[in-house]
């Protein structure tokens, strides 16, 4: 069988993990060589860049591209994994918040960054995910990262929640700077 080579993007939908799009794309092209650049949490939709045969040494190159997201924050409540599927771990009362603070608080996450992973990642420490550390009840110290963040836009604001486009270079967890920004406000 002809060996398929090719950068291909790859809508990914909610509740599938990256790897669950490589499977599928595996099966269809009858290949085993596929990689992706770079992972979508499982609750998240977006394209994926998938790469086959011999386009697999490209995934590094993508994994340095500028990368954008939308994401939704809602605040007054803090979830185990800094998401949707978490148990909530912590309350606090809803901030009033008008659109001259949001911008400004924003704006002070633009540039390099230091971050650190959520427990709840694929980041691997001592050869183990700290998901599976996390499952376990066990708390890593997870070193900050460098991030760089490129800009970040206020797309809506109703009190309760708010909606940001984030456009950041690699390695930054969309969920710990959605944390980071709801403690800054």
């Amino acid at each position: 069988m002809n060996m398929i080579n090719a950068i291909i993007p790859v809508w990914k939908p909610i509740n599938w993990t990256s790897f669950d799009v490589v499977k599928k794309i595996r099966n269809q092209i009858k290949h085993s060589k596929v990689g992706h650049a770079g992972s979508l949490d499982p609750f998240a939709e977006g394209v994926l860049m998938l790469c086959t045969g011999k386009f697999t040494k490209k995934v590094e190159s993508f994994m340095d591209k500028e990368k954008e997201y939308i994401a939704t924050i809602k605040f007054g409540l803090e979830t185990d994994t800094l998401d949707v599927t978490g148990k909530i771990v912590k309350t606090s009362k809803l901030p009033i918040l008008s659109n001259n603070i949001i911008l400004y608080v924003l704006k002070q996450f633009v540039g390099s960054l230091k971050q650190e992973p959520p427990m709840y990642s694929a980041l691997k420490v001592n050869g183990h995910p700290l998901y599976k550390y996390a499952r376990n009840g066990i708390q890593i110290h997870r070193k900050l990262r460098d991030i760089i963040i490129y800009d970040i836009q206020l797309i809506d604001y109703d009190y309760e929640t708010m909606t940001i486009k984030i456009i950041c270079g690699r390695g930054t967890y969309i969920r710990s700077l959605a944390k980071d920004i709801a403690i800054k406000l």
